[in-house]
């Protein structure tokens, strides 16, 4: 992030007491425990996970508590904490096939292995306040408590694979190690990997804005909704000196693929193409716009013509970062006096140079 900040110690550090006062708000209402932010606002905690690209729930919630609830600055804030953190090695990759189902959906298929389970959304309500909540101890407690389903249910794409409708997902020749963006910085053009790691860290707003764009045709695409699933799944962890995998843990993601149609080339035969998003927690909104995005980046592979902002791939991987766009942004609110000054005075300049050769143009005039 681009901060500099010189002087002004005295002044700065007065500043943070007033955070803390603004942070604490009115003593007679109870303090927000951390706790509760972790399981009561999940959907904003999962999202600072997602954009601070660290996964834990706990430090979540103390960013957005720490940053009075404003989601950039706690992804700042869990960042800024990942760069701190000793690296011990990879996890096996995840197998989404084999996750514990909360909700799984398909706006392509009606009836899939394993059925639609619709689980925690807010598809089906009505957008009406619910002042139930207002009250002390909240709305009544559900009747019975949801629990993940268990059961191996197939990825959706996976029906059109085996028709050989689905363009195939196969690594890179020798299968290498993906890149990592945190430690490499992004070339261009970017191979897949990359642009993912890019997306999954990227501002959820401005992603839904560009896979809005792809909607509306700027960007010739309209996707289906394959599949989107969430629910939770084991990270697997081998160590050196075991040899063997281990579960170190669960942890929640929601998976999307989109469908979208290909013509095909004289290389390829018209196919369905597949779009991917993967996030931390309960994103789904985040997931969908990524998968969007996703597909319409791929037009270099597809040999596709690359003409609105969303199929560009340094305009939106560069932009699309939630900390490196508020550093450029929130730095104009830093002393700028000097260059200010040389600017004024340049003005000046130009006026009084403008001045002048209206003066002389009056007397010349005036002459003749």
């Amino acid at each position: 992030m681009y901060v500099a900040v010189k002087g002004g110690e005295a002044a700065i550090a007065a500043t943070y007491d007033l955070v803390a006062q603004a942070r604490r708000g009115d003593t007679n209402v109870p303090e927000l425990q951390v706790a509760q932010i972790r399981e009561q606002m999940k959907l904003a905690t999962a999202r600072v996970m997602n954009e601070g690209s660290l996964y834990d729930e706990d430090l979540a919630a103390l960013a957005l508590k720490q940053s009075q609830g404003d989601a950039v600055e706690a992804a700042f804030l869990m960042r800024a904490y990942r760069t701190t953190l000793p690296r011990f090695g990879s996890s096996v990759p995840v197998d989404t096939a084999d996750m514990a189902i909360r909700r799984r959906i398909s706006a392509a298929f009606k009836d899939l292995p394993g059925g639609q389970v619709l689980g925690p959304t807010y598809d089906y309500t009505h957008r009406l306040f619910d002042f139930a909540l207002e009250a002390e101890g909240g709305a009544p407690q559900p009747r019975e408590a949801a629990h993940a389903l268990a059961s191996h249910m197939p990825r959706v794409l996976d029906i059109l694979g085996d028709e050989g409708l689905m363009e195939p997902e196969v690594p890179p020749s020798g299968d290498p190690a993906p890149t990592d963006i945190t430690r490499d910085a992004a070339e261009f053009p970017a191979e897949r990997d990359a642009r993912l790691q890019m997306l999954s860290r990227g501002d959820e707003g401005f992603l839904l804005g560009l896979a809005y764009s792809v909607q509306r045709g700027f960007g010739g695409n309209h996707p289906f909704a394959g599949e989107i699933r969430m629910g939770e799944v084991s990270v697997m962890f081998a160590p050196e000196e075991l040899g063997f995998d281990i579960d170190i843990g669960d942890i929640t993601l929601t998976e999307c693929q989109m469908i979208n149609q290909f013509k095909g080339s004289s290389e390829a035969p018209p196919q369905f193409t597949r779009g991917y998003g993967l996030a931390f927690g309960q994103s789904e909104r985040k997931a969908m716009s990524m998968a969007i995005v996703d597909r319409a980046l791929k037009t270099r592979d597809l040999g596709e013509a690359c003409g609105y902002p969303a199929q560009q791939e340094e305009f939106v991987l560069y932009h699309c970062d939630t900390i490196e766009a508020s550093g450029f942004v929130e730095h104009l609110k830093l002393p700028h006096y000097v260059d200010f000054q040389g600017e004024l005075e340049l003005i000046r300049k130009i006026r009084r140079e403008q001045d002048e050769r209206r003066a002389q143009a009056a007397r010349i005039e005036v002459e003749a």
